[in-house]
């Protein structure tokens, strides 16, 4: 199981980018996909969830009605759109893959501990 994040850079407070994750090494049995980050001094947190086989998604508080999490048809290419960026969103964010059959939490809490595969991050910056 490999994944590949990419997409990352500078933001003004504001404004949008969108990340993607090219996954590879998966069986049908790997249905989640997620995303986390980390900004400094802080701990690896969750941010959203996708589903690949019905594309079902789940976000954290934080990020709901400004984070978007899609997959294209393949499941293979998982995107995160992140609009209306704050400074508080500066983190290198993670894409990452859980053990098999695990479904993403309709509540969007996600545990690092569930994840066992992690893509190599990408640096998101949000300043003016």
């Amino acid at each position: 199981v490999q994944l590949q994040a990419s997409g990352g850079g500078l933001a003004q407070p504001g404004g949008s980018l969108r990340l993607s994750c090219e996954v590879s090494g998966f069986t049908s049995d790997y249905v989640a996909i997620a995303w986390f980050r980390q900004a400094p001094g802080k701990e690896r947190e969750g941010v959203s969830c996708i589903n690949r086989n019905d594309g079902s998604t789940a976000y954290a508080d934080s990020v709901k009605g400004r984070f978007t999490t899609s997959r294209d048809n393949t499941g293979n290419t998982v995107h995160l759109q992140l609009n209306s960026l704050k400074p508080e969103d500066t983190a290198v964010y993670y894409c990452a893959a859980p053990d098999p059959m695990y479904y993403c939490p309709d509540d969007g809490r996600l545990e690092v501990f569930d994840f066992g595969s992690w893509g190599q991050g990408t640096l998101v910056t949000v300043s003016s």
